[in-house]
């Protein structure tokens, strides 16, 4: 049994015992490695990402959407995020209004009833953002918005980007009239070159008459990754690129469930322009525009080169709701059905027509389709046939997909029988460091006659309580090396493994963590309104899959606590050792390598930093790898781990 390792005492302990066994001639640990042969080959899609709508991943995250509320459907009862703008010589009230929709989707206006303004002495609207609005220096901002006014205003509306105290205009634009029919308005605003960063600034819309206007759809988008319209931040997208990841999970988790069946993820709803998108409630105390819907999930897969996971709705929701297997679920799996056929359809057929019309003609590669998530919360005991359901139906119409079923490792091994066998299994880890540590050979003798493994979600956390628990929103949001650490060696058991564990990922990837926007912690990447950093199992997670060979290799370790995996890469015969000391003493390991020549020099990628130590806002990079060469590599030679280390060797065949 792993101990506290924070503890103090076991610190001295550790220490003083490990000064105990040098002393008496200890044998050194030996990693032996058969280099010339291959146990089984290495998943190519082991390493990949979890998405859904937790922490403000997509609102206020990765969608890179800067104004909050922006359709004025967030509450009934008032435009929550946005206020007035007048001074001692204009006046102005703003309402929500449902008697001048913009459409069925968007059915609630802004109205601003100005009853004094003038040159110099404007009246408005003000968004606050996603905890401000980010300014940079030298930085195009799209801004977008419907508005009609009532007669006989006609007057111009200007856009700009201003400090909170209203003392500093960072960027100003101009639609010079607007009409008594809703017009759609669009403009650039460009902030000058000696700006200092800074999120204490809002979008404010103003008009120099007296006069009444609705305003719908008012939006603002800096420069997105890639330039794409409707896009996603740069900063967080290129983290997520630089992970190399092979697939993405998507909607993922609660979100594709919904509370309730109607607050489910409605695929049908989140595709189109996204003035045709109304958005709902999440499961997650907060409403989703759906900016991000399924368009933009495919092509968030598309960006990272990897491919879709796509989870469809089966007929559960977390409030405990179910669709009975039958009749009653047949348009359920109709519309699982659809959505495939969005994905992977010819524009010859309906869906694959919309997914041309959204900007896409190319059907997307698609090879797996998860059925629900964590099903094992359902205690309608239904799970069995509607999985059987969907399976049947998505197999005769697609037999080259892989169906992934969600009854999972949380269910009791008697309610797991499924009368129709699945191809994957989705199991989810949440666990102490310690119970990681702890298990290093959890899927070493998994039966290999049963369904192939996707961990769906894991993650290792510090506390002696879980994620879900309240008290875990007073901590840092982002783990701390102890976890990298323990997330580290889950990882090597995994890799070792992947002949079974096809795919995995950790869960959740993304958090804001501004004041009141998270619901859950660990989480991989953090960022605010204007930075965004790594955690340090985001930079083991990344080493890991950045280092991926494709055949596992035949290795043992004996006389020592570390983790490890071995494997090659045929194409270019590199082969790569991934090693994890979750020590508090450095570790020297005797690295036995047969049936390969080896050059004389390697590389080491290492992460080393003591258990509490992290990254944040204030310092994002305290814990990152560091490159090394490593010299006189030999079929036989020492290498000294740092303790707390996770370490990734290269070493070059001849």
């Amino acid at each position: 049994m792993i101990q506290d390792r924070n503890n103090p005492m076991m610190k001295i302990f550790s220490i003083l015992a490990a000064c105990a066994l040098a002393s008496v001639g200890a044998a050194q640990p030996t990693l032996t490695i058969e280099a010339d042969k291959s146990v089984a080959q290495v998943s190519p899609t082991l390493y990949g990402l979890m998405t859904e709508e937790i922490n403000h991943s997509y609102d206020g995250g990765l969608y890179a959407e800067l104004v909050q509320n922006r359709a004025f459907l967030d509450n009934r009862e008032t435009p929550v995020h946005w206020s007035v703008i007048q001074d001692a010589n204009s006046s102005a009230t703003i309402s929500l209004d449902t008697n001048q929709p913009l459409n069925d989707h968007l059915s609630t206006s802004l109205r601003l009833d100005v009853s004094a303004a003038s040159e110099g002495h404007p009246a408005g609207v003000a968004n606050s953002g996603y905890w401000g609005i980010p300014v940079f220096p030298s930085t195009r901002y799209h801004a977008s918005f419907y508005a009609r006014a009532a007669a006989p205003f006609s007057g111009p509306a200007t856009v700009s980007i201003v400090s909170d105290d209203g003392a500093t205009v960072y960027a100003r634009a101009q639609v010079p009239e607007l009409t008594t029919d809703w017009k759609s308005c669009e403009l650039t605003l460009k902030t000058g070159h000696g700006i200092t960063p800074t999120a204490k600034a809002r979008l404010i819309v103003t008009v120099e008459k007296p006069g009444t206007v609705w305003f719908s759809l008012v939006s603002l988008f800096p420069p997105t990754w890639k330039d794409q319209p409707n896009g996603f931040r740069k900063d967080i997208m290129q983290m997520l690129v630089d992970m190399n990841p092979k697939f993405l999970r998507f909607p993922g988790g609660n979100y594709v469930e919904g509370d309730t069946i109607p607050t489910r993820f409605n695929w049908k709803e989140t595709v189109g322009p996204i003035s045709q998108r109304h958005g709902h409630r999440g499961p997650w105390g907060y409403r989703s525009t759906d900016g991000l819907g399924l368009p933009e999930f495919l092509k968030w897969c598309e960006d990272m080169g990897a491919e879709p996971v796509l989870a469809v709705y089966a007929g559960y929701s977390l409030r405990g709701d179910h669709i009975n297997p039958g009749p009653d679920l047949e348009p359920f799996v109709q519309d699982a059905l659809d959505e495939i056929e969005y994905v992977t359809g010819p524009t010859t057929t309906k869906w694959g027509t919309q997914r041309a019309a959204d900007g896409h003609p190319q059907p997307y590669p698609l090879h797996y389709v998860e059925i629900g998530n964590e099903d094992w919360f359902d205690r309608s005991g239904s799970y069995d046939a509607r999985f059987a359901q969907f399976y049947n139906a998505i197999k005769a119409k697609y037999p080259q997909l892989k169906c992934i079923s969600t009854a999972g490792n949380e269910q009791p091994a008697e309610k797991r029988v499924h009368s129709v066998q699945p191809d994957l299994v989705d199991e989810h880890y949440y666990r102490n460091a310690n119970t990681f540590l702890d298990d290093p050979a959890h899927f070493d003798n998994y039966d290999r006659h049963g369904p192939q493994i996707f961990v769906g979600e894991w993650a290792a956390y510090e506390t002696s309580f879980p994620p879900w628990d309240g008290r875990s929103r007073g901590l840092a949001p982002t783990p701390n090396m102890t976890s990298a650490l323990a997330d580290a060696a889950w990882m090597t058991g995994m890799e070792r493994n992947s002949d079974l564990i096809k795919m995995q990922c950790y869960a959740p990837l993304l958090v804001n963590v501004n004041p009141g926007a998270r619901q859950w912690r660990p989480n991989l990447i953090g960022y605010d309104t204007l930075h965004s950093f790594g955690s340090p199992s985001y930079y083991a997670i990344s080493m890991f899959g950045q280092n991926i060979g494709d055949e596992i290799l035949k290795a043992s370790l004996d006389g020592s606590s570390l983790f490890y995996s071995v494997t090659k890469d045929s194409r270019n015969g590199a082969i790569l050792i991934k090693l994890v000391n979750a020590q508090t003493t450095p570790q020297t390991l005797k690295l036995n390598i047969q049936g390969a020549r080896l050059k004389s020099a390697g590389t080491a990628i290492t992460l080393a930093a003591a258990p509490d130590a992290t990254n944040s806002i204030d310092n994002p990079t305290n814990v990152v790898p560091v490159t090394s060469k490593v010299k006189d590599v030999k079929p036989a030679f020492d290498y000294t781990l740092p303790a707390d280390s996770i370490t990734v060797l290269r070493l070059t065949v001849r």
